[in-house]
């Protein structure tokens, strides 16, 4: 019983990840924590697949993901160029991703790195989290 209760909240917390940047979907200012980036990019997958199951059972072409994917790609843009910003990077690194592997590699290792001070971009996202707990 306490397991699902612990796991409802978890659920609820990255849901909340998700929405927070679903609303700044524009914002390439600042800087993003791993979790806000990683519970986004897990949310986004799950939804591109399972409405990709959707259109392979209803026998649609692939335009609800489609849909979707257009409609996330000014947010996903947005937290993973704050999400280089929390490593000291600049958000023209996410270019990087154009050159196949070794690009996509290399800004892998970035955005799984954690920083623990304010930079350039800000200060820690981690230390305003910490003074609302």
């Amino acid at each position: 019983m306490m397991c699902v209760k612990i796991f409802k909240e978890m659920e609820k917390k990255a849901m909340d990840w998700y929405l927070k940047v679903l609303k700044n979907y524009v914002g390439f200012s600042g800087r993003a924590r791993r979790t806000e980036y990683w519970m986004f990019t897990l949310f986004s997958v799950i939804i591109s697949l399972v409405l990709m199951l959707i259109e392979y059972l209803v026998g649609l072409p692939q335009s609800l993901s489609s849909l979707y994917s257009l409609a996330v790609l000014l947010p996903s843009l947005g937290v993973s160029v704050r999400r280089l910003h929390d490593v000291g990077k600049s958000g023209w690194w996410l270019l990087l991703g154009l050159i196949p592997l070794i690009g996509a590699i290399i800004l892998l290792v970035f955005f799984c790195q954690d920083s623990e001070s304010d930079n350039n971009y800000g200060p820690n996202p981690k230390a305003e989290g910490r003074a609302l707990v």
